[in-house]
């Protein structure tokens, strides 16, 4: 299977496709690419029984991609877990070497870090870590963009993508944080928050909004 599938596939997991459809648009903006792209590539993985899409209703993944997509997730969260609190990599940087190191991982080397890093829950994102047989707990699938104007909430998970994490970063943004929504800007303007404590607006891009989950 080739890279892009398999970030296809990760990021339908993310989104939640294993409990509920994701919709093109969703794909689009988690991966940066557009929307024509997607719809190409997910008919190819739907020939090869990975997801199945309902026109105008959305794209979940089949049985078979939903173990495949978590063995992915399973390894790449558990090395950027180890690179963040073994090797202090910083927050933002570990996703392309997670990356290629998922792709070198055995089942029995994954389980081995596991066992090492004391079989940890989350990675550093706040992303659920799949156990060895593929079962994950449910997560929240509402996004940050979905929150209403003067709504208190708690961010629970960013999406793995190296160029969000970044910019999360440089906003000073983390898993766990407390924030209320202000406003959404018009036009598919930023998202201006306020995190708990500091009466500081901070912007968060419309793009970025679609990518950070929320409780």
């Amino acid at each position: 299977m080739t890279p892009m599938k398999e970030d296809y596939l990760k990021i339908i997991f993310e989104l939640g496709g294993s409990h509920k459809k994701v919709s093109n648009k969703e794909i689009s903006l988690g991966l940066g690419i557009a929307a024509g792209s997607v719809t190409e590539m997910i008919s190819k993985l739907a020939d090869e029984g990975l997801v199945v899409h309902e026109p105008y209703s959305g794209i979940s993944l089949t049985a078979k991609g939903q173990r495949y997509a978590a063995e992915l997730v399973r390894k790449h969260r558990l090395w950027e877990t180890f690179l963040v609190d073994k090797l202090h990599y910083n927050f933002a940087d570990v996703h392309p070497e997670a990356e290629i190191l998922e792709h070198q991982t055995s089942d029995r080397l994954a389980t081995a870090l596991d066992d090492f890093l004391d079989h940890p829950q989350n990675c550093p994102h706040g992303g659920v870590i799949p156990e060895a047989n593929g079962h994950f707990p449910d997560v929240s699938h509402r996004l940050l963009a979905d929150a209403n104007d003067g709504e208190e909430v708690e961010l629970e998970r960013f999406l793995d993508n190296h160029e969000l994490l970044t910019y999360l970063e440089e906003l000073n943004l983390r898993p766990q944080d407390k924030v209320k929504v202000v406003r959404h800007e018009p036009f598919e303007g930023p998202i201006v928050i306020t995190k708990d404590g500091n009466t500081q607006p901070v912007s968060v891009s419309y793009k970025a909004a679609h990518n950070i989950f929320i409780k």
